[in-house]
C-alpha cells in the first residue's frame, strides 16, 4: 500500500485527544497558534471514527466535569474544523514504530494514511517516537508549544498584471508545493 501524498497547500495535522480537550474544552493558550492555522485554513486537521471514539469517551470522564451539553457542543466544535477519514482497521502503516501505550497507535497510524505533516500530541509515549519518525521521513510528532504556523498566503492582488509582483504570483499558484509545504 502506497502512502497518500500530502495536500499541496493546506498542511494536514493530526490532534490527540489531550490537544483537542485544550482545543475545545480548556481554551488553553498554547494552542492558540493552532487554532490560527485551523481557521484561517493554513492547516486542517484529520480524524477517524477510532480517534472520535476516544475523544467521545474522554469527553465523558466524571474529572473533565462536563455535562452532556457541554459534550456536546465540544465535540461538535471539534467536529466543524476536522476531516473525517477512513483508516483501515488491518494495522497497515508502513512499518511505523509502536508505541508503549496501544491506545496511542491509532494517532500514529491516522498520520500516516492522512499524508500528515504532523502529529501533535502530549503525549510522552508518543513524543518519544519524534526523532526516529522525522528521520525516517514520515511526519512530525511535536507538542502543540513547537507548532508553527505557516506562513499567510502572500497577497500579490494588488499589484498590476506586469509586475513582478504578479508574476510571482503565478509562480505561487503554479507552484503551491514550493511556497506552502
Amino acid at each position: 500500500m502506497s502512502r497518500p501524498s500530502p495536500l499541496a497547500v493546506t498542511r494536514r495535522l493530526v490532534l490527540d485527544t489531550n490537544v483537542v480537550l485544550d482545543l475545545v474544552v480548556f481554551r488553553d493558550a498554547g494552542v492558540v497558534p493552532l487554532v490560527h492555522a485551523l481557521d484561517s485554513g493554513g492547516a486542517i486537521a484529520v480524524t477517524s471514527r477510532a480517534c472520535l471514539e476516544e475523544l467521545r469517551r474522554v469527553l465523558g470522564y466524571a474529572r473533565l466535569k462536563l455535562d452532556h451539553v457541554a459534550q456536546s457542543r465540544a465535540l461538535r466544535e471539534y467536529l466543524a474544523r476536522v476531516a473525517l477519514l477512513d483508516v483501515p482497521d488491518d494495522g497497515v502503516g508502513a512499518d511505523l514504530p509502536l508505541c508503549t501505550d496501544p491506545d496511542d497507535q491509532k494517532f500514529l497510524e491516522l498520520a500516516w494514511h492522512a499524508g500528515a505533516h504532523a502529529l501533535i500530541t502530549k503525549d510522552r509515549a508518543l513524543l518519544r517516537l519524534a526523532r526516529g519518525l522525522a528521520h525516517s521521513g514520515r511526519f512530525d510528532v511535536l507538542p502543540p508549544e513547537r507548532f508553527q504556523a505557516p506562513a499567510p498566503r502572500r497577497d500579490y492582488a494588488a499589484a498590476g498584471s506586469g509586475s513582478v509582483f504578479a508574476e510571482a504570483r503565478r509562480v505561487e499558484d503554479r507552484y503551491p508545493a514550493v511556497f506552502h509545504a
